[in-house]
């Protein structure tokens, strides 16, 4: 008896060693898989604070001269200055809900803003919704607030719900979000619509994502998500930017086109072609990415440098061409950051010292 019951406690042993040993492995396999999948992304208890976003000038932000408010929770939301002599872009507001983006494109600008970090940093959101308490009874003008100026909008599909919300709570402004993910992030769009947000994506051509937007959604997935959204009732926009003169691009650009327009029809267009800010071409070669990108650019201008005049005239002038025979209404088309010269040249009205994309003008456009 005595020996059985010594049989029994080794063999009960023997089972608590393994049922250890198998519990030890799996949470070793699910520590490493939680350090692959957030790989790139801050926690997000990692917050933050309000002035050290609202601090952040961008590389090409001229200083301000007028005395009038400009900015509201700390800097949370905040005009966006821009007016060199020669580039028809200027003011429009911009929420600065977060900084930084896992998606970590190439030729990205913010690798510039705060000097090659493009790790997500969030605002919390108590903090951005009171801004937007401050901000929504003293900016008189219907305005958009552009919250993909300094992070891509749905990386944080949970913070951008709630501040979404806040936007339904009025009727006078509207949020912008500008994504390059994919369908996954635009649940809570289609869950619960809302009137008070405006959709956008950036969306390339395959051939372009596949050199230098690696970690994007494929522009399919892209579309699918805009199309998603716009089935939704939201209003929903496209951003072509950068369009680069790639071998062959006609056809690639052509196809990108035929590919948004099989699946919905933007509200509106904007383009734009490769801008080579010193800053961002500085922490991009320090980044050790693809550079080939920064091959075409052959001209200096108020916001860093360009492909030449000629061939970036001949980029839109294709584009405007190829949407008009879609039927497409050339007046919802614009250009974003580009030289007085050019909108003159293409016959393009503009409105002067306001952003063409996220200005008045462009408010139900």
């Amino acid at each position: 008896m005595t020996e059985q019951l010594q049989h029994n406690d080794g063999a009960s042993a023997e089972r608590a060693k393994y049922r250890n040993a198998a519990l030890k492995a799996w949470c070793t396999i699910r520590r490493r898989r939680r350090e692959v999948a957030s790989r790139g992304v801050r926690r997000i208890e990692e917050f933050l604070p309000p002035r050290k976003v609202g601090s952040l000038e961008h590389p090409e932000t001229l200083p301000l001269e007028e005395t009038k408010e400009e900015s509201f929770g700390n800097g949370l939301v905040k005009v966006f200055q821009k007016t060199p002599d020669d580039i028809v872009c200027g003011r429009f507001w911009e929420l600065r809900w977060a900084f930084g983006c896992p998606l970590d494109c190439n030729y990205c600008y913010l690798r510039g803003t705060m000097r090659g970090r493009m790790r997500p940093s969030f605002v919390k959101v108590e903090h951005v919704l009171a801004a937007l308490d401050e901000a929504f009874p003293r900016i008189k003008r219907p305005s958009l607030f552009n919250s993909g100026e300094l992070s891509d909008s749905l990386m944080n599909p949970l913070h951008m719900a709630k501040i979404a919300d806040k936007f339904e709570a009025q009727e006078k402004h509207k949020l912008v979000t500008l994504s390059k993910f994919g369908p996954k992030a635009v649940g809570f769009l289609i869950e619960k619509p809302r009137k008070q947000v405006i959709c956008a994506w950036s969306i390339n051509c395959s051939e372009v994502a596949r050199r230098w937007e690696k970690a994007a959604a494929k522009p399919d997935n892209r579309i699918e998500a805009a199309s998603l959204v716009a089935q939704a009732g939201y209003d929903t926009r496209v951003r072509i930017d950068p369009i680069f003169p790639i071998d062959d691009w006609q056809a690639h650009y052509e196809d990108l086109l035929y590919s948004i327009f099989s699946a919905f029809e933007p509200r509106k267009i904007i383009l734009g072609t490769p801008r080579g800010l010193w800053k961002t071409i500085k922490y991009a070669r320090a980044a050790g990415v693809d550079m080939s990108w920064s091959n075409y650019f052959r001209e200096d201008s108020g916001w860093g440098k360009k492909l030449d005049f000629d061939q970036r005239k001949e980029l839109y002038s294709w584009f405007y061409d190829k949407l008009s025979s879609l039927g497409y209404d050339r007046r919802r088309v614009t250009m974003c950051k580009e030289t007085r010269q050019m909108w003159d040249a293409l016959s393009l009205k503009y409105v002067p010292l306001t952003c063409q994309c996220y200005g008045p003008a462009a408010f139900n456009s």
